[in-house]
């Protein structure tokens, strides 16, 4: 049997107590390519990333790169860039420290290795901000130092759980430009969790949609580029228009007979 390309997400079943959240999942994503993953509160796409990320290994299936295992059992993947809800920073370390957190195994390792960190801060428009204390940045500062701190380390495997979920509209435009802007040049494999499908429209270049009880991929959609970077454009509007007149049912986590005939292909509009 020839070995899997890329990264092999593959979930038989995963459980809380005898309630079966996750199953019969087998998506293969190539590296450098840029996943949104889409469902309804509760389906278990934050599950599903924290699976990945080597957070909870007591589920059934297997998490492959190129055919071995992503990690070893209970560990996450080395060079694993990681992005929350929150941004999760230490308020007891400055911004500069906060980021280099993520370098201390590399900078302990190698005596050779120079730190990123001011170079990434520098990138995220922060350069001047390394020696202040993360209680007195603005909420949008302190996800740019969230992405620096993913970045730094220069990751091949980049996960986002909603990181942009709780900012205005021109904040959360400005850090998806740099998002954007970032991945061109360290073009990691990134799953990329949210709830709005015109933010997944405008991101990435393909959506894993979850859906139905347990959850599964109940429609893998290649998504076709319109140009446009704004979530309210005429055409990312058309776009999520035709995609949902298609698939009426599929922000609310039922499948419905279109969306099964597309299970696991590579439907685009």
């Amino acid at each position: 049997m020839a070995r899997l390309k890329g990264l092999n997400i593959h979930v038989i079943e995963k459980r809380f107590d005898s309630v079966v959240v996750l199953a019969d999942i087998d998506v293969t994503i190539p590296v450098g390519e840029f996943v949104a993953i889409v469902g309804p509160s509760g389906v278990g796409k934050t599950t599903l990333l924290n699976m990945v990320a080597g957070l909870d290994a007591d589920y059934t299936g297997a998490i492959l790169y190129d055919g071995v295992p992503l990690a070893e059992s209970g560990q996450s993947p080395p060079d694993l860039g990681m992005v929350f809800q929150e941004p999760r920073l230490m308020p007891w370390l400055t911004v500069g420290d906060n980021v280099r957190l993520a370098e201390a195994e590399r900078l302990a390792r190698d005596r050779s290795y120079v730190s990123r960190a001011d170079s990434l801060l520098d990138e995220v428009g922060l350069g001047t901000s390394g020696d202040a204390w993360p209680g007195q940045l603005s909420g949008g500062m302190q996800r740019r130092t969230a992405l620096a701190r993913a970045f730094v380390v220069e990751p091949w495997l980049l996960l986002m759980d909603e990181p942009f979920v709780s900012l205005d509209l021109p904040a959360a435009n400005q850090l998806r430009g740099l998002l954007r802007r970032l991945c061109a040049r360290v073009r990691p494999l990134v799953l990329f969790v949210t709830h709005d499908v015109n933010e997944a429209l405008v991101l990435a270049d393909r959506i894993l949609f979850l859906g139905d009880t347990p959850a599964r991929v109940v429609l893998d959609y290649r998504v076709a580029q319109t140009g446009s970077h704004d979530l309210n454009s005429p055409e990312v509007a058309a776009l999520s228009r035709r995609l949902l007149a298609r698939h009426p049912r599929l922000l609310s986590g039922a499948p419905d007979a279109r969306a099964d005939e597309a299970l696991y292909g590579k439907e685009g509009l």
